[in-house]
């Protein structure tokens, strides 16, 4: 039996639709947690240049264990793909940055710019696969963000200082974390409507 294109669609839909709604608060804590981390990337800057890659290495390695632990539930999802690639590049890259914080800015700034363009890229086909679901246009920025700042970053790479860094890893896991909050936020919403009353 074959199913059209836009029939398999709606299948894929509807089952990510179920399984964010099914594990909304997981989503929604993974978002806080997200932002949090976010925020103190853009407050980092205060402290010196190594103690600034050093913070950034461990939120990136706090970032990819909440998008891990995350997806646990969420293992027989059709896009849980997309979402692992994502966290063990956020944990590599701040394995890596952890294993040397003192290492050029260069070379920090080109790790930072691969984690921008997989993330935003994986951010762009996850919110284009699973559109016209509510939220998705904000996980498409998000992903955008992402790819724009790599972008950013590696034009001006050999004069980028580790604070402008900071400020670009903080605004992108705040990026993604309001943007996987609202799409588990307005499912977790329209689930709630769509209940019978009584």
């Amino acid at each position: 039996m074959t199913i059209s294109m836009d029939a398999a669609a709606e299948l894929y839909r509807q089952a990510m639709r179920e399984g964010v709604r099914r594990f909304s608060l997981l989503y929604l804590a993974q978002a806080g947690l997200l932002v949090l981390a976010g925020l103190l990337s853009i407050v980092s800057p205060i402290f010196s240049a190594e103690a600034v890659i050093g913070a950034i290495g461990w939120l990136l390695v706090a970032s990819g264990v909440l998008q891990g632990i995350g997806l646990i539930p969420a293992r027989h999802t059709p896009y849980v793909w997309l979402q692992l690639i994502s966290a063990v590049l956020a944990l590599l890259i701040g394995f890596l940055i952890l294993r040397n914080p003192g290492q050029s800015i260069l070379a920090f700034g080109l790790l930072i710019v691969v984690f921008f363009m997989i993330e935003g890229l994986s951010k762009v086909v996850w919110a284009l696969t699973i559109r016209p679901i509510t939220g998705w246009l904000w996980v498409l920025l998000s992903g955008v963000l992402g790819v724009l700042l790599s972008i950013i970053l590696i034009i001006s790479l050999e004069t980028t200082a580790p604070w402008l860094i900071a400020i670009f890893v903080g605004l992108q896991l705040i990026a993604i974390g309001a943007a996987i909050g609202y799409l588990a936020w307005s499912i977790r919403q329209v689930a709630d409507q769509s209940k019978p009353i009584g």
